[in-house]
């Protein structure tokens, strides 16, 4: 954390409070990961609405989140956290009123928006704060706050839904959200930096996606997604399916665990020794804890699970994030930000239901094992396609390279 030292007193004073916004907004998040499943069915629906309910977050996400990026760039990161805190407090009400299947998918979307719009204006702001030669640094210290989420949210809200039922876990998340609101507030919004007409072609929302740059971590993002998907929404059903003596919310805690625990060093090496072999360690460690859920059969070998997805979760994504900062301008990055982890949630939206139908064939034991071959695709995809050419993408993945799409390196125009 010396790099904090360095800061004056408003930057330290605009970073901790992000940080504790982002620390409830995930711990509220965080709550309905082992609960939501369970409330789905209970109140009778099939494994399959279960996944078509729990997927329908990332419709929500898909949608709004391009707009809540140009948003961000045009009238700035703070107006676009406000909004995700202020979703993320409604949301749990409409949990508690409603029990319909077809309403929960609609309030599942409604509730996706608090993601897309956190998550992009949390990622913009903390890269335009950070220093280029300590933002891997900077970026991974700020993102502790989704493991560490991850690890109070779900422990938490097991323990309401297991001690005082659904209505008390549904009050808790809309409390902690709302305060998250009130501490968001006391940003101090950086000055929006706006373009000339002349130049604003440079930064069209296709110009971005389909560029090389945005392209493949997008694609990446969206094959790990979908593995994400399965393990998020499945994860508890078939821990609880297998009989084994384990509580699907200390799978999460542990993730997280394991999650922070990478992040307090993997940010500073990638200054150092480039993002490409962390994202390539993180790829690996999702294929490696799906393949473990593919053959789980005891308490130990969940857990094992549980560090090798918090490993994925804490070197992977947020090197992404670091990477994109690299490789994007001030002015475009909360769409650049938002179109790569729009593949994410694509990733997240088809696979709770394309998943939660294989599962009614095949069993949850089984479909983790094609998860485990997605995320594997994505390893070769990101191993051989990161960079201008097979030679540069295996040298950048296995941080023997630069990344030629760099602002240091190349012209992103």
């Amino acid at each position: 954390m010396k790099a904090f030292n360095t800061f004056n007193a408003e930057l330290r004073r605009n970073l901790l409070i992000l940080f504790t916004a982002g620390l409830l907004f995930w711990s509220s998040t965080a709550a309905f990961l082992p609960t939501l499943p369970l409330y789905i069915q209970d109140v009778g629906g099939s494994k399959q609405e279960i996944g078509i309910v729990m997927g329908s977050f990332a419709i929500g996400l898909l949608l709004f989140r391009p707009m809540l990026g140009k948003l961000a760039d045009q009238r700035g990161r703070k107006l676009v956290l406000l909004i995700g805190l202020t979703v993320a407090a409604i949301a749990p009400f409409g949990y508690l009123a409603f029990t319909s299947i077809p309403i929960l998918f609609f309030l599942r979307i409604f509730h996706g928006i608090s993601i897309a719009a956190f998550t992009t204006g949390y990622s913009a702001l903390v890269a335009d704060l950070a220093p280029v030669a300590i933002r891997g640094e900077i970026i991974s210290y700020m993102s502790l706050t989704a493991p560490v989420g991850l690890a109070i949210g779900p422990a938490l809200g097991g323990y309401l839904q297991d001690s005082f039922g659904y209505s008390p876990l549904f009050l808790f998340t809309a409390a902690v959200a709302v305060i998250g609101l009130l501490c968001a507030s006391q940003v101090i919004n950086p000055p929006v930096i706006t373009q000339p007409q002349s130049e604003r072609q440079h930064i069209d929302f296709w110009q971005i996606l389909v560029s090389p740059r945005v392209r493949v971590p997008a694609l990446v993002m969206l094959l790990v997604g979908s593995s994400v998907g399965a393990v998020h929404v499945f994860v508890s059903l078939f821990i609880k399916s297998t009989e084994v003596n384990f509580n699907g919310g200390w799978f999460f805690t542990v993730a997280a665990i394991s999650s922070f625990a990478i992040r307090v060093f993997a940010g500073k090496a990638s200054d150092r020794f480039g993002r490409g072999l962390f994202i390539t360690f993180g790829i690996a460690a999702y294929s490696l804890a799906c393949a473990l859920l593919w053959q789980a059969n005891s308490t130990n070998a969940f857990l094992i699970s549980a560090i090798a997805e918090g490993c994925g979760g804490g070197t992977m994504i947020s090197m992404i994030v670091t990477m994109m900062a690299d490789r994007s301008l001030p002015q475009e990055r909360g769409q650049v930000f938002a179109i790569c982890m729009a593949g994410f949630d694509l990733g997240i939206a088809i696979a709770a239901p394309i998943f939660g139908y294989v599962s009614e064939f095949v069993g949850y034991r089984n479909m983790f094992g094609y998860s485990a071959a997605l995320t594997f695709l994505a390893l070769l995809i990101f191993l051989t396609l990161s960079n201008k050419n097979l030679t540069s993408s295996l040298r950048f993945a296995l941080g023997r390279g630069e990344d030629a799409f760099s602002l240091n390196n190349v012209d992103v125009s």
